[in-house]
């Protein structure tokens, strides 16, 4: 078993290389399956919101997103073997789909950045196949005829993945709410990934990624969005890590 007890959920402790196997097994079997990525901000929601707890415990795999995750781990005395973040994921999805002839519909992002998303993909992977995208309207999860649309969209382009973008835990909850109805073989929840590939963001340099300061990079390009999330509500970490270390001897 690759799962493993850490802080209050649990973790396929897998490299990137076989995160792409299991993902790989599970596009097979023809079943609706997702895939969540807890970086610390989910580990802090994962505390308090029981709606996100049962997303997680219904996920068919947990990859570890995030550095400072990593070295808690190591803390805790049982190391994860690898960050694999959504961001990194995707990119990797989208090469393995290319070369097995899997489709992928995109979901998210602001009006016409999904568009430019498939745009740029399809140009760096020769003969991916990008069935649909499409940008849904802010709050569009509470007007049900729009979420209707969506769910016959996605049906109607039977992909084989789907990637959903829409911020965390919106993107998690929808994802785990309309599994059955979107009857996609794998969905996965990939944060600002639409907005990377498009462009339209930039991410943290490479460096800053490998040395846990990716959300830094964040804070310094929007510092009054990102603000609360890493200086107010992420901060709450220490007291979770402080609650398990207990728990765990």
């Amino acid at each position: 078993m690759t799962r493993i007890k850490f802080l209050n959920t649990e973790v396929d402790n897998l490299t990137m290389e076989e995160s792409l196997e299991a993902i790989e097994n599970i596009i097979k079997k023809r079943k609706p399956s997702y895939i969540v990525t807890p970086n610390i901000d989910h580990i802090v929601k994962l505390e308090k919101d029981e709606e996100f707890r049962g997303v997680y415990n219904d996920a068919d795999l947990i990859l570890t997103d995030g550095m400072p995750l990593i070295w808690i781990s190591k803390l805790l005395g049982n190391p994860i073997k690898e960050k694999v973040s959504g961001s990194d994921l995707f990119p990797k999805v989208c090469e393995l789909a290319a070369k097995k002839g899997y489709s992928i519909f995109l979901l998210g992002a602001a009006e016409g950045v999904a568009k430019k998303a498939a745009q740029n993909l399809s140009n760096r992977y020769n003969g991916l196949k990008i069935c649909g995208t499409h940008s849904p309207s802010y709050g569009f999860e509470k007007d049900e005829k729009e979420v209707s649309d969506i769910i016959a969209m996605v049906r109607k382009s039977k992909p084989d993945i789907l990637a959903v973008g829409l911020g965390a835990p919106k993107q998690e909850k929808f994802i785990y709410k309309y599994k059955e109805k979107l009857n996609v073989p794998i969905s996965l929840a990939i944060g600002a990934s639409i907005d990377f590939e498009a462009g339209n963001v930039k991410r943290a340099p490479r460096w800053m990624q490998k040395s846990g300061l990716e959300w830094f990079y964040r804070f310094l390009k929007e510092p009054k969005r990102m603000f609360k999330r890493y200086f107010v509500d992420d901060i709450k970490i220490f007291k979770i890590y402080l609650k398990y270390k207990k728990v765990s001897r």
